[in-house]
């Protein structure tokens, strides 16, 4: 066991660090030195190119290389050698311009070169563009191929169930009749349109300064079209320009981006909850793992602590998206530093999400129905054909066939007997009778299993 993960004071990084572990090294302190030093030196790189009259706007062939390095990849050592040099100056975004001038430095830039590095600049435009690419890779890169294994799993896992008759429980009561298949597609389609909600929200940066006016640009080279290099080079990175800011990115799109995870994440919290209620019922049966203890004292549990893990991280990240969502399209004025610290979380709030996908993952693999105890209770409710022959009875314009039906069965216990019994005095045609007759509880799941099959991928 690594000792650090023992002394770790959140369970991302200490308990549950495995499942956490493709978010590291994004939303880790390396991680986001990494996306600051790329900016820095993607700007440098724009700069050169867009307005070729600044002093030092030629980089010789070695100092272009060597940004081009640094945007691509600084390398592993960077982030600490940041971190020393903010133990200096108290400063962590002036750090990464120290840094960069550095590296730059032993290329072979000249001074005039090494004073472009972060010219025009405030620290809002380092970080609002870290975040943003940060951001864009956790969603590419972790969440949207997560989903679609979830997605994938439901959808087998609704296919092989199609038609498994279940008797439903509509606000905890016996009612019409489902499938054990259905009930999952639905999960399974709900899911998509969030994915796909989650995948259109526009990604946005901004490049224009300290209070949004490219005050200081402007005031060096009048004649170049700031608003154009800017959009250019936000664009450039696979983000959408924000042209209208103060000090900071409005963070509207973070807004959006924390709602549309939060939603999904509502979805995951719903399918846990139904899961562990069928798990109850003995509808579904969950597999023993070889040498796990389900309870200290009950040798024989197998717990649903699965989707219960899940349902917990599930909670804690939406506390989070949800604050992200209230708090950070709120800044004082042109600019307060509120918003920093909230920002630095992000990466827990995408942890605590990935941590309870993959306990639900996990659960969901567990998990195998119990055909014939869904047929039992389904097969034992004969009042849930109430629907059925009132319906009919409407289609025949027979007056008051609801009122007959609920004086039938409301409350009462019905059987077979009493129902075909009731049946037969119904006034209807033979023919709708006979057929009323023959319904059987399990049969009367409408196009349960056709919807279940067709679930689009």
């Amino acid at each position: 066991m690594d000792q650090t993960r023992l002394l770790a004071i959140s369970p991302v990084d200490g308990r549950y660090a495995a499942a956490a572990e493709p978010l590291r090294a994004l939303f880790s302190e390396a991680g986001l030195i990494r996306e600051r030093i790329r900016v820095e030196a993607l700007w440098l790189l724009e700069l050169a190119a867009a307005v070729p009259q600044l002093a030092g706007a030629a980089l010789p062939p070695a100092v272009a290389a060597r940004a081009a390095s640094l945007a691509q990849d600084p390398g592993p050592a960077a982030a600490a050698t940041v971190k020393d040099i903010e133990a200096r100056i108290k400063h962590d975004v002036k750090a990464i311009e120290y840094f960069v001038r550095q590296e730059l430095d032993v290329a072979g830039a000249a001074p005039a070169t090494l004073e472009l590095v972060h010219f025009g600049c405030t620290s809002e435009d380092i970080n609002n563009l870290a975040y943003a690419r940060l951001l864009n890779q956790a969603r590419a890169q972790v969440l949207l191929p997560e989903l679609t294994r979830i997605i994938g799993v439901l959808r087998s896992f609704a296919r092989e169930h199609a038609r498994v008759p279940m008797l439903s429980r509509t606000h905890g009561q016996s009612a019409s009749p489902t499938t054990l298949g259905k009930e999952y597609a639905n999960f399974a389609a709900r899911l998509q349109r969030a994915q796909a909600r989650l995948g259109a929200v526009a990604i946005l940066g901004k490049w224009n300064g300290a209070v949004g006016n490219y005050n200081a640009q402007v005031a060096a080279v009048p004649t170049a079209d700031w608003r154009a290099i800017s959009a250019h080079f936000v664009s450039g990175q696979h983000l959408t320009w924000t042209a209208y800011t103060t000090q900071i990115e409005p963070h509207d799109w973070i807004g959006e981006y924390a709602d549309a995870c939060a939603a999904i994440n509502i979805i995951v919290l719903d399918l846990c909850r139904d899961t562990w209620g069928y798990i109850s019922l003995g509808y579904l049966r969950q597999r023993a793992v070889a040498g796990e203890v389900g309870s200290s004292t009950m040798p024989h549990k197998i717990n649903p602590i699965d989707f219960e893990n899940a349902e917990g991280n599930l909670g804690v990240a939406n506390a989070l998206w949800r604050h992200f969502a209230d708090k950070l399209p709120v800044s004082r004025w042109q600019r307060d530093l509120s918003d920093s610290t909230v920002l630095r979380n992000v990466g827990v709030a995408h942890a605590h999400t990935l941590i309870a996908w993959r306990a639900l993952q996990a659960g969901l693999g567990k998990l195998s129905a119990d055909a014939e105890r869904c047929g039992r209770d389904l097969g034992q409710a004969w009042e849930v054909l109430g629907e059925a022959i009132q319906t009919v009875l409407r289609a025949h314009g027979v007056p008051d066939g609801y009122e007959l039906l609920k004086n039938f069965t409301r409350g009462a216990m019905i059987d077979e007997s009493a129902l075909r019994a009731f049946v037969a005095t119904l006034p209807l045609p033979p023919e709708a009778r006979t057929r009323l007759a023959a319904l059987r509880p399990t049969d009367y799941v409408g196009l349960a299993a056709e919807l279940a099959l067709a679930l689009p991928e």
